[in-house]
């Protein structure tokens, strides 16, 4: 009889824009993951809507330490912890917490270290927190980096992130820290009009790339999208390999369906009618 996967993600909440939490629990619940939500904050709409002075925002830091203490004395357990963006020193250190109290032998640890892109750091990213998170990326089975995000730790300057396929696969093989994880590097080209993403699995060493059209633009939440898919995938038992490739072909559609509905590009990528292929 099939049970559920449990999964606790641990990401923000806007109204409008769909990424994190707004996409993250339809994909998992959708490919047959139950998904309980620790919210880090919640937001009337993500921080790229015009007017920021006027967003809504409400930080859940207290709360998250509380669920924490009730999960613990539920006694409950998961079969994957997933974390994406994260505001604060104390949240990484929360997002510690819960790894170390419920992490099983069993448990997948996937930590999303989102902490910029195109070759900038976040707003609200510090040094220190940059630093901290390498820490906390450093326990997970595996990590979903950006390339900037990778440069970020390995301490590599922007203007060295590399374009060729041998250069990829080097950053691959250190981001594993000799195999103690996994590791997807996303927004890898490796030819032009081609996007797609670099894996390493550390049971087998093995690399592979997954690539599909480019399409044109940029779009907001495709991170927390493609490592939704990516989780949902191995929840299911496929490879790393075969989670990537999921991934990376979701991704290029939903992008495509967004351009030719011609979505607003601050509302994210338009994923609701594409979501029976994940069955």
């Amino acid at each position: 009889m099939y049970r559920t996967p449990k999964v606790a993600v641990v990401q923000d909440l806007s109204g409008l824009g769909r990424c994190s939490l707004s996409v993250i629990l339809p994909v998992l619940s959708v490919m047959g993951a139950q998904c309980c939500p620790l919210p880090t904050a919640v937001l009337s709409a993500h921080t790229a809507f015009p007017i920021p002075e006027e967003t809504a925002f409400q930080d859940l830091t207290d709360n998250m330490e509380q669920t924490l203490r009730h999960w613990t004395a539920l006694r409950t357990s998961f079969d994957a912890i997933y974390s994406g963006f994260l505001g604060s020193l104390r949240q990484i250190d929360v997002l510690r917490h819960l790894i170390q109290q419920f992490r099983r032998r069993e448990t997948l640890v996937l930590i999303d270290p989102v902490m910029g892109d195109h070759g900038r750091v976040y707003r609200t990213y510090t040094p220190e927190m940059c630093r901290e998170m390498a820490r906390l990326a450093a326990e997970a089975d595996l990590i979903t980096p950006n390339l900037t995000e990778a440069a970020l730790l390995l301490g590599e300057p922007f203007d060295r992130i590399p374009t060729s396929q041998a250069g990829i696969e080097a950053w691959l093989r250190r981001l594993s820290l000799d195999g103690k994880r996994s590791v997807v590097i996303t927004g890898v080209s490796l030819a032009p009009k081609a996007l797609g993403a670099g894996c390493l699995d550390n049971r087998s060493g093995k690399i592979h790339f997954a690539m599909a059209r480019q399409e044109p633009g940029q779009f907001f939440g495709t991170g927390d999208l493609f490592a939704a898919v990516l989780l949902g995938s191995l929840l299911r038992g496929e490879t790393l390999s075969e989670s990537t490739a999921n991934a990376v072909d979701f991704i290029q559609k939903t992008v495509s369906q967004t351009l030719a509905a011609g979505t607003p590009v601050l509302e994210g990528v338009q994923f609701e009618p594409l979501l029976r292929e994940l069955l």
